[in-house]
């Protein structure tokens, strides 16, 4: 059986290739189907890190090992999160994909140190004044009313309908946004083409689309603070500037939206395409919780983050590692990895994985992602479950499970519909 991926060559010598003879290009309809399956060939052609392409064949290294992520994400002094390290800019055209992914923004995202630890305070402290009752309180009120929305008809396609909405609501009143639905709905396309810098559309025009809506956020809470998490950020003793505000924002509303929704949508679908699973959920054996950390390790929304700059030469997994070279991790392949979870390990009888909250998927060290954040999209995404569960009981899926498809990213996981059908609800 031949590896789902393909070879390609180091770009000319023009820019400086820090990767080996057999280099592969992270992507592709393959990777977009089955992921795992990718991971499982570099592991077998190049360990636990491998040499990869991004877009435009610019070389980097992917980190598949459990142990080797931890290792980067924890050691600062050697993996620095500046991106201006990075020894391949002279080889990144200025129409690149990923450039309002990677480049460097004035965001917390990017900062280390000193910085980096007031910045993350900043934005611990407007998370940690959420009350997590009254956001379970929100959620389940803003679920109910889109579930009553679509309960009628028999049928719905969750994703548009239900799982994008409904974080997208939470996220625009925990921030204090007052803006209307269309326009959420417009942020939440937005912000799904800036993260993913895949497909047809502009990342970098839909970037900045989202800054000027955060923009004009920040200034009005300038004017008008108020009980939220903008408010909060913008009054802290720290002092950000509007730019620091709104990239911060940024980050912060991306997390509650966009990878909130998809941690739903693909633990809605594994709850409808797993039977086993489903029926130890529906007979109490497990929770929705375990459900959703089931995915986090299985499916998780975040797959592999370019995060990282070598600040010196250093080796990693057996590779040589040069300064500058930028090291993706890879939060999904480590999540699987063999050597914590060995091929065939089901984990589903409620006492392994399911209950195991060892994995990656909110990163590790100094620059994972902030308590509570966390604690409150769990709320958000378990609210949102059990709230869909309990109001349309006999809910399936309408195709069959192979039929889904998922968004063209190598840097995120969702669905790009999950089509459903039930018992109408009659008012």
């Amino acid at each position: 059986m031949n590896d789902p991926v393909g070879t390609a060559p180091c770009p000319p010598p023009t820019a400086v290739c820090p990767v080996h003879e057999g280099a592969v290009r992270l992507g592709g309809p393959e990777f977009r189907r089955t992921p795992a399956e990718l991971y499982r060939s570099l592991r077998r052609r190049h360990g636990p890190v491998a040499p990869v392409l991004l877009d435009g064949d610019v070389p980097a290294w992917l980190v598949l090992g459990y142990a080797e992520v931890a290792h980067v994400a924890a050691h600062d002094e050697l993996f620095g999160r500046d991106s201006r390290r990075w020894n391949q800019w002279s080889a990144v055209p200025a129409d690149w994909p990923l450039l309002s992914f990677v480049g460097h923004q004035p965001s917390e995202v990017f900062t280390e140190g000193t910085e980096h630890q007031v910045r993350g305070e900043v934005v611990i402290a407007a998370l940690e004044a959420v009350d997590q009752f009254e956001l379970a309180h929100w959620c389940r009120r803003i679920a109910e009313g889109l579930i009553n929305s679509f309960a009628g008809s028999g049928q719905a396609e969750l994703m548009s309908a239900y799982t994008h909405p409904l974080p997208m609501r939470a996220a625009v009143q925990l921030c204090g946004m007052t803006e209307g639905g269309a326009v959420a709905g417009e942020l939440v396309r937005d912000l799904r083409i800036s993260l993913d810098a895949a497909g047809d559309d502009d990342p970098a025009a839909a970037y900045a689309r989202v800054q000027e809506r955060i923009r004009r956020l920040v200034e009005d809470k300038r004017r008008r603070p108020g009980p939220d998490v903008t408010s909060r950020m913008l009054t802290h003793p720290a002092g950000l500037t509007d730019e620091e505000a709104v990239q911060d924002l940024i980050t912060v509303i991306a997390a509650a939206q966009q990878l909130t929704a998809d941690w739903i949508g693909n633990t809605l679908r594994l709850l409808l395409t797993d039977d086993a699973f489903a029926l130890n959920v529906s007979g109490g054996r497990l929770s929705v919780g375990q459900a959703l950390n089931e995915v986090l390790w299985l499916d998780t929304p975040v797959q592999t983050v370019s995060g990282r700059r070598a600040l010196r030469d250093t080796t990693l997994g057996g590779r040589r590692i040069r300064a500058g070279d930028c090291v993706v991790l890879g939060l999904a392949a480590a999540n699987t990895d063999p050597r914590i979870w060995p091929e065939g390990h089901d984990g589903r009888d409620g006492s392994a994985r399911a209950e195991n909250a060892a994995h990656l998927s909110f990163g590790n060290g100094e620059h994972r992602c902030p308590y509570p954040a966390p604690l409150l999209a769990e709320v958000i995404a378990r609210t949102a479950v059990e709230t869909l569960l309990e109001r349309l009981p006999d809910v399936v899926l309408a195709v069959e499970p192979e039929e889904l498809t998922w968004w063209p990213s190598v840097w995120m996981r969702g669905l790009t519909s999950l089509p459903v059908r039930f018992t109408p609800v009659v008012r």
